[in-house]
């Protein structure tokens, strides 16, 4: 008994600082308690541009698994969500930013998926991210990649338009 609570007390720590750890790492994401309520928009929209931003898109790729939404963090904020192979895209000023993907579940198990990615931004430029989910993976089944203009502009035309609202 003894040696079980000395090995409690010593693991504790390792514990505490891998969650916390962790937790850190999660700084672009946005507040958990933010959830996003999305639908496909049946009108397609010209991304707006305005002088000194930049365009970022982030398309979502998650296969035949339909209805899964995956929210998108900028630098400590939620900027929007995407729900079964859409897209949205948000502009962003120049200069390095941290960008987040996280699956929006009511399971805890589902919900501790993340993707991080960092970038450095030119204003006037545009960037393409895929939200990928990989179906069947046994560890971190969601990856955040970016992509080169080529298959961004393919994926984008390709895949309807994503409008989101955090849920109240």
């Amino acid at each position: 008994m003894r040696i079980a609570l000395l090995l409690f007390l010593l693991a504790s720590p390792a514990y505490a600082q891998t969650q916390d750890a962790a937790s850190a790492a999660l700084f672009a994401c946005g507040p958990a308690n933010v959830k996003f309520d999305v639908k496909e928009s049946g009108v397609p929209v010209d991304a707006a541009s305005e002088p000194g931003k930049a365009l970022v898109y982030v398309i979502e790729d998650t296969g035949q698994v339909a209805d899964i939404t995956i929210r998108v963090g900028l630098d400590g904020g939620w900027v929007g969500a995407n729900q079964g192979n859409t897209h949205f895209s948000f502009l962003v000023s120049p200069g390095e930013h941290h960008l987040c993907a996280n699956w929006q579940s009511s399971l805890s198990s589902r919900s501790a998926f993340y993707s991080l990615a960092n970038f450095t931004v030119e204003a006037g430029k545009i960037y393409y991210f895929r939200a990928r989910l990989w179906e069947g993976a046994r560890i971190a089944p969601l990856d955040l990649d970016p992509l080169n203009s080529d298959e961004g502009r393919y994926l984008v035309v390709a895949s309807p338009l994503a409008v989101s609202h955090a849920k109240k």
